[in-house]
């Protein structure tokens, strides 16, 4: 097995390859993979995290992880499940108030042997064709906002404190 100092070297699908999580192992070493995502975190507490996607396919873009590991929804119990579908809708809303996009596709895809739930929420926008290749569009480097990611986290806020 390869030293930490090793595999802080290699992307996240050979952590994956070699059966470690990368979310996982990002959590336990302090962001060594992903980096520090305060700038795009939106929501956090003891069973989700919310943040934007670091390399997003569309402006807005974000994922909701679940914060122990499981490997896909199936493993999930059902009431984090509809807690992470309850917050999914919200932010669809929340988004598309906030960044003007047409539509907000959901999706996860937890591939390989050893990956960590989570779902990706994707703007779609009205100059922006539809259908599935939404899902596989070129990613783009974050750009952070701080209007809109002020105005996303107080919506989620505002709606987390009446559940």
């Amino acid at each position: 097995m390869p030293t930490k100092e090793e595999l802080m070297q290699i992307t996240p699908g050979e952590l994956t390859d070699l059966g470690i999580c990368p979310t996982c192992f990002n959590r336990e070493h302090g962001g060594a993979i992903y980096g520090d995502n305060a700038d795009k975190m939106l929501y956090e507490d003891e069973d989700i995290e919310c943040f934007f996607v670091g390399a997003p396919r569309s402006e807005g873009h974000m994922c909701i992880s679940t914060m122990e590991h499981y490997h896909d929804m199936s493993e999930a119990p059902d009431c984090l499940n509809e807690k992470i579908i309850r917050f999914a809708k919200q932010f669809m809303v929340i988004i598309k108030d906030v960044y003007g996009c047409e539509r907000v596709y959901m999706c996860t895809m937890c591939d390989g042997p050893n990956n960590h739930y989570h779902i990706q929420l994707i703007p779609r926008y009205s100059y922006e064709k539809r259908g599935s290749t939404n899902f596989v569009k070129q990613r783009k480097a974050y750009i952070y906002d701080a209007e809109k990611l002020n105005k996303v986290r107080k919506a989620i806020e505002d709606y987390s404190e009446n559940l």
